[in-house]
């Protein structure tokens, strides 16, 4: 009897560990990104935080091959409020041909252009850190 007790109440636990742990997880993904002309690994949490300070940018629609979004700003930049993403789509103008774009520097300089045209995404905003990729061997 002992021993059922024992069993029940690990899978008890178990449970009640996989019911706190299964919704924080549940979409989480890893995503890379370009920071400052260089390819970076960030983590998208499923919640979103309506308040997002660092500017984070989507494309929408088409894009040039190999394009990623982009991270405005990161660790030691001044400004940086360790990956509070202010979510902005990006989309190329009608008749322009999408080309890639590296940087918010290169988002900016496509603006001022008048390549693309940009949106605040306030609902999409999210907290993730930007992690260093290790060069492959």
């Amino acid at each position: 009897m002992k021993k059922y007790l024992r069993i029940v109440s690990t899978l008890a636990i178990v449970a009640l560990f996989l019911t706190a742990v299964l919704p924080a997880t549940a979409g989480v993904t890893k995503s890379t990104v370009f920071y400052d002309g260089n390819e970076v690994l960030t983590i998208e949490t499923p919640a979103p935080i309506n308040s997002g300070s660092d500017p984070y940018y989507r494309f929408l629609g088409a894009a040039a091959p190999g394009q990623l979004p982009i991270a405005g700003v990161g660790p030691g930049d001044p400004g940086f409020n360790g990956g509070a993403w202010a979510m902005h789509a990006v989309a190329w103008i009608t008749g322009v041909t999408p080309y890639l774009l590296k940087s918010e520097a290169d988002i900016l300089a496509a603006q001022g252009l008048g390549h693309v045209r940009m949106g605040r995404l306030a609902g999409e905003d999210f907290r993730g850190p930007i992690l260093l990729k290790a060069p492959l061997p």
